[in-house]
């Protein structure tokens, strides 16, 4: 072992500047890596529907890969634990190294056509935790990939901490925890809840509008045709007492996003379409959220001990429940004839379903408004 480490260390001096500098661009790189796979591989359904957001955005031949999108969600945050793990620490960092720059080689290129082609708005890559737009995230990635360039450049400076035998099983054991810690989440629920519809949060007040927020700005264009000719205008110079133009169409295009609360689209319809929203949200009692966003893909045993505590709750004279879902009303009476569930659904939308809760299903607890508690059905009905 001894041989090893002189062996490695028999190169130049590195330089103390030069030194400082690799050590800081090892630390800040690893750094954003490991949070990066940590927000990932915490809310592994998270991370999975932002991968088919991407798939169905891109269409035809990329739509055949939606299956794979939890294992590559999976693998996408175990990666980038491996590689921010091996730079902060220093374990294989030459093969972190080289690791880093092959992801920014496709990442960087990726992101700059998302920044240009924006086929989704939030790109994705810090999970729920922090918001990136596509330019800031093609900014970000321009950034790191200088950094790694310079790890890249001066590699053969950066030297071993541990024996290779001891350094492969160290990473083997990071790859371990990465995979476990993601399959663990998506079992149960993220160890942490960086959506607005975390444990304490009144979902009213998350639905507010403060008073002066800016409002969307759009430039309206006005489209009229004189003698077979077609001609744009805006709302300065439209003809508008002109009776030789007639009107054609009218375009509006947003020029600035104004103030959007963390909470919108929270809308409850119950089975006749009535918008019971403000009902459920105001009441004081406790009041369950069965959340289904798809009846498809839920755990049938577990939707039919849902009618368990649907029945408490009628029993109750001060606790309430809905079963909440987006699937359509062939799909509800297909599990009703499967399994003799006589509880109602109501509807909500599926992208605020799968935001509230990452279980199908799950359930949470309310309390004016106020979440109470939540709970993956694995943890709810664990008997």
């Amino acid at each position: 072992m001894d041989n090893y480490f002189q062996t490695n260390r028999s190169h130049t001096a590195v330089k103390p500047w030069l030194k400082a500098v690799l050590a800081v661009c090892r630390l800040f790189f690893g750094a954003v890596f490991i949070f990066s796979g940590f927000v990932k591989a915490i809310d592994p359904l998270g991370s999975t529907y932002k991968i088919q957001d991407y798939l169905m955005a891109f269409g035809g031949f990329f739509e055949h890969f939606l299956p794979l999108a939890l294992p590559a969600a999976v693998a996408l945050s175990t990666i980038e634990l491996l590689i921010g793990l091996s730079l902060f620490f220093n374990i294989r960092v030459r093969l972190g190294v080289w690791g880093g720059l092959l992801f920014m080689l496709v990442m960087t290129p990726l992101t700059l056509y998302i920044a240009i082609a924006n086929p989704v708005s939030d790109c994705g890559c810090f999970g729920d935790a922090v918001k990136l737009s596509n330019t800031a995230t093609f900014l970000k990635n321009i950034v790191l990939l200088a950094v790694v360039l310079v790890l890249f450049f001066n590699r053969k400076r950066l030297y071993p901490v541990f024996a290779p035998g001891m350094e492969w099983g160290v990473l083997l054991l990071f790859a371990v925890a990465g995979v476990g810690l993601s399959v663990h989440c998506y079992r149960h629920l993220p160890l942490i809840d960086f959506r607005p519809y975390k444990v304490g949060a009144n979902i009213p007040e998350g639905m507010a509008v403060p008073d002066g927020a800016p409002q969307d700005e759009y430039a309206i264009t006005f489209i009229y045709e004189k003698d077979g000719v077609q001609q744009e205008f805006t709302l300065d110079n439209y003809p508008k007492n002109d009776t030789t133009w007639t009107f054609v169409d009218q375009q509006s295009v947003l020029v600035k996003k104004g103030y959007e609360p963390p909470i919108h689209d929270f809308t409850i319809e119950d089975e006749d379409w009535n918008d019971i929203t403000d009902d459920v949200l105001a009441y004081e009692g406790q009041t369950y959220l069965v959340v289904a966003y798809d009846l498809k893909l839920a755990d049938e045993d577990a939707l039919a001990k849902v009618q368990r505590l649907y029945n408490r709750c009628v029993l109750s004279r001060d606790t309430r429940c809905y079963v909440l879902t987006a699937s359509t009303d062939e799909d509800i009476e297909s599990l009703r004839q499967r399994t003799g569930v006589t509880y109602p659904f109501c509807k909500m939308d599926p992208i605020t379903l799968k935001t509230i809760i990452r279980s199908n299903p799950g359930i949470v607890l309310i309390q004016g408004g106020t979440v109470q508690a939540k709970w993956a059905w694995r943890d709810f009905f664990n008997d």
